[in-house]
């Protein structure tokens, strides 16, 4: 079977290995014949060598979908020609965290593509507690979606409520949209997201988010003031990863308000611990999923809440994975959801 691995900093290589067998199958686990992977800017980054947890040689692919083509003795979750996806983390189960349900944050915590192999090839195994059935009309193209959109469940489950709540979000890349797409999905008054791509940010009026700003043409706080008044903003998620964008989040959300970490800053940003201090600001960390947040994600995805459509950009097949990586490299502002064909 082909495989595809990032054996250093810009170096992808083609493999022919052995087919998996469903003869190698323990009881839990289950075949899948892999249809489509996403590339994840985390896997940009990894390519670049800028990413501080990635082992190399590693397989590559985290966000994907597949058929089930055999299952263990004791799976009861999906059966034999199933439409799936699976969560990519590898967790101990017996750190502290791991014990109280947060495994999403396991000490020893290993993550598909990054740490341990992915699922850039075309059959992969998949113990049974991380898979997660399709919807049978669900396209698989979004199947392979659903891992960031889970991203976004998780998030927008960090705070307690958004109900009734203003809410901003920091860049309109893919995350950015979809958590977008999620808070507005979760009962939020107002959302607006804020960029410095005008296409981003059509991207995110295509998918029903309304209000939108372009920080490169109106300073945040500016933006805010004219959007909000003296109602202001509760909740804001930083997905843009730069320091401008949460310094500029912290400084004008009300006072007491809650932040969510989101994004991936390559450079720690130095931030105001006047605002973080004296407004009373909840400064919240949200690290990728748990199951239910899967589980949430296929449900608004198959209900209609989320809009995937727009955001997939561009297609590649399996051979031209390398391709792929250069294309984004290339085209950052028109780049949305890459998607790889197998």
């Amino acid at each position: 079977m082909r495989q595809v691995v990032l054996t250093a900093p810009k170096t992808l290589e083609f493999r022919e290995v052995e087919n998996l067998k469903a003869e190698s199958l323990k009881e839990n686990q289950i075949l899948i014949n892999v249809k489509h992977i996403g590339i994840c800017g985390s896997e940009i980054h990894s390519y670049h060598g800028l990413h501080p947890a990635t082992f190399y040689p590693v397989v590559q692919g985290h966000e994907y979908s597949g058929v089930v083509v055999a299952v263990g003795n004791a799976v009861e979750r999906v059966k034999v020609g199933d439409n799936v996806t699976a969560r990519p983390q590898l967790v101990c189960g017996e750190c502290n965290p791991c014990k109280r349900g947060q495994y999403n944050v396991c000490q020893n915590l290993r993550v598909q593509a990054f740490q341990a192999d992915g699922a850039g090839q075309d059959l992969f195994i998949v113990d049974e507690d991380r898979i997660v059935k399709l919807p049978a009309d669900m396209s698989l193209e979004y199947g392979a979606m659903v891992e960031p959109t889970a991203v976004a469940a998780h998030a927008t489950a960090r705070v307690s409520s958004l109900e009734g709540k203003n809410v901003v979000v920091s860049g309109a890349g893919t995350i950015g949209n979809l958590m977008a797409q999620f808070a507005i999905a979760r009962g939020a008054k107002r959302v607006v997201i804020t960029d410095i791509s005008d296409f981003r940010l059509q991207k995110a009026q295509e998918c029903g988010i309304k209000e939108i700003v372009n920080v490169a043409k109106k300073p945040f706080g500016e933006a805010m003031n004219e959007l909000f008044g003296n109602e202001g903003f509760s909740v804001a998620f930083e997905c843009a990863g730069n320091e401008i964008s949460i310094r500029s989040i912290m400084e004008f959300i009300e006072k007491g308000g809650d932040v969510v970490i989101v994004g991936v800053h390559p450079k720690d940003p130095a931030i105001s611990m006047f605002y973080l201090g004296e407004h009373e600001l909840n400064l919240i960390g949200s690290m990728m999923y748990r199951h239910e947040d899967y589980i949430k994600a296929v449900e608004e995805i198959q209900s209609g809440k989320i809009n995937l459509q727009p955001l997939i950009s561009n297609r590649f097949a399996f051979e031209k994975y390398n391709e792929a990586y250069k294309f984004i490299d290339e085209n950052r502002e028109t780049c949305m959801k890459v998607m790889i064909d197998l």
